[in-house]
């Protein structure tokens, strides 16, 4: 059974950075991409930063310059630097990938449960 469990949520002041990682666990053949996406309230799911397997990344615009995606492939983790960080960065956190396992030879993405960050003074 695949697994994403992220970790690294909290409450920072503006202007703060915080870290999120998120490990896979489980039996596959292997991962293609890994990233997280935000749930702001009262807002739809959306991108945050992906990473392929050879490291290419993708990032929204709103966090471009202030968040650093990163992963670990012999270890199947991934992880989000956020600096700089704004109330408008306040949102759950969804850890994502695109795995390959024998009974889904095409793909599917697996999300993780949510961490909750939030940017206060």
């Amino acid at each position: 059974q695949v697994q994403l469990l992220e970790s690294g949520g909290g409450l920072v002041q503006p202007g703060g950075s915080l870290r999120l990682s998120c490990a896979a666990s489980g039996s596959f053949f292997s991962i293609n991409y890994m990233g997280y996406y935000r749930q702001g309230k009262g807002n739809q799911r959306e991108l945050v930063a992906t990473i392929t397997h050879g490291g290419s990344t993708r990032y929204a615009d709103s966090v471009k310059g202030r968040f650093t995606v990163s992963r670990d492939n012999a270890k199947k983790t991934v992880d989000l630097q956020m600096n700089d960080l704004t109330p408008e960065d306040t949102a759950v956190y969804y850890c994502t990938a695109e795995i390959y396992h024998q009974t889904f030879p095409n793909g599917k993405a697996f999300w993780g449960n949510g961490t909750l960050v939030t940017v206060s003074s």
